[in-house]
């Protein structure tokens, strides 16, 4: 008796459901349409393996036109992480003013000469400028980094085998008698400048390129997962985030509809049917989590066939923790019912704590953007358990190990939900 009913009361669910054009645009197609978005925009030009990043841009802004400064711009300009542009300045200051690009570098006038009398001693550094997007602080501090590099390689190669820097070694040594330093320093400093104008004489006489110094090291990158070598894919997480997202939009309507419900006094009159509470509410939470499944299931599925995104981790693992999220959002849903007063009040308050939910999970931003005192409090909020599983048991290629935590976090969630509405939930207006 008690199956039949509950089949039968799922049946009227999903009919109510799929009859209703809004309800399901809404949980099928904007989640997908949102997701693919937000995938985009992390995806950069990494393609869908991510193998590469984006490249910065940045404006170049050669005052000095000096043959370190032209070397600086060369460098930078070959460099693979910046896509670097040379302009004047004024145009470079509008155009991060505009916000067309995020950083641009000013390099001033004898800015070549006093770079290399500064490279001996540690005086009248020159300024190097940088004009930056306030909002792009991060790809400013990239290409601080980044300059550094290039003006110590290009600094020191003229130094060390220039024309112009065999004339400020010159320059320099005539002027150390006048320069302020101790007897002592000044014999160390004219001894190593002697000797490197010597190993300038000897280049020369080898006919040998001139030395410099160079980055004593390479990089090589390695993606590390633990599935196959297709890498990361920016649409697995947005897909995760964003049908988490609306499938607990989707549980905040069937909340709505059973105070609905309850306002037209049906839950009265199914209460004078032959049926428990239990079957009654637990009818109401298995419809909830049957749609939820499917619009997990239809939301990956499109991720899996448009975008490239693999389950390269457990598939068992995988529908363990698309099943729990489903149960969980469906006990969400029954929670608002429960505790809600009338459907206008409790629609506010849901979405309110839904949007809360959802941005503490990491289905906007992942979560490792955020800071670490709240990454640990992330992890009382069950969205962030959901969002962690998926990740592992699609891009990150975990084992079905890797799903269990997720998996029990969200099944506990949803019985305290469960238990927490039993416990509250009217049959009747009050």
């Amino acid at each position: 008796m008690a199956m039949h009913a509950v089949r039968a009361l799922l049946g009227k669910d999903l009919r109510l459901f799929f009859s209703d054009r809004r309800a399901v645009i809404t949980a099928f197609a904007m989640p997908i349409a949102i997701a693919s978005f937000f995938g985009l925009i992390f995806r950069g030009q990494s393609g869908a393996n991510g193998a590469t990043v984006s490249r910065i841009g940045v404006l170049m802004v050669d005052l000095d036109t000096s043959v370190i400064s032209r070397a600086i711009v060369a460098g930078v300009s070959k460099d693979p992480n910046l896509n670097a542009t040379v302009t004047s300045l004024d145009t470079a200051r509008a155009r991060v003013r505009r916000g067309a690009v995020p950083v641009a570098v000013v390099i001033p006038a004898q800015f070549g000469d006093q770079a290399g009398r500064a490279f001996f001693r540690n005086t009248d550094k020159p300024v190097l400028q940088m004009l930056f997007d306030p909002s792009h602080a991060t790809e400013r501090a990239m290409v601080s980094g980044i300059m550094t590099q290039h003006v110590m390689e290009s600094v020191s190669r003229e130094m060390f085998g220039g024309t112009r820097g065999r004339t400020l070694i010159d320059e320099t040594l005539g002027q150390l008698d006048s320069s302020g330093l101790s007897p002592g320093r000044r014999a160390l400093l004219r001894n190593m400048l002697a000797s490197v104008r010597q190993f300038n004489a000897d280049t020369d006489s080898a006919g040998a390129n001139g030395g410099g110094i160079t980055m004593p090291y390479t990089v090589r990158d390695e993606a590390v997962t633990a599935g196959t070598l297709r890498g990361y894919n920016p649409f697995a997480h947005a897909f995760a985030g964003m049908g988490i997202q609306f499938l607990l939009m989707t549980a905040i309507t069937l909340g709505i509809d059973v105070l609905m419900e309850r306002q037209r006094g049906i839950w009265k009159r199914l209460r004078a049917a032959p049926l428990t509470r239990a079957t009654l509410l637990g009818a109401k939470v298995l419809s909830g989590a049957v749609i939820g499944t499917m619009v997990l299931v239809v939301s990956f599925a499109f991720a899996i066939l448009v975008w490239g995104v693999r389950i390269s981790g457990s598939l068992a693992g995988f529908a363990g923790v698309l099943v729990a999220c489903a149960l969980m959002a469906s006990a969400f849903g029954l929670l608002i019912a429960a505790l809600g007063k009338t459907p206008s009040a409790a629609r506010g308050v849901s979405i309110f704590a839904t949007l809360i939910m959802v941005m503490l999970g990491g289905a906007w931003v992942p979560t490792f953007i955020f800071p670490a005192w709240l990454q640990q409090v992330t992890l009382v909020i069950p969205t962030r358990w959901a969002i962690d599983g998926f990740d592992a048991m699609t891009w990150r290629g975990l084992g079905f190990d890797a799903a269990l935590a997720p998996i029990g976090i969200l099944l506990a969630f949803t019985a305290g939900f469960l238990a927490l509405a039993l416990s509250r939930f009217r049959w009747e207006e009050s």
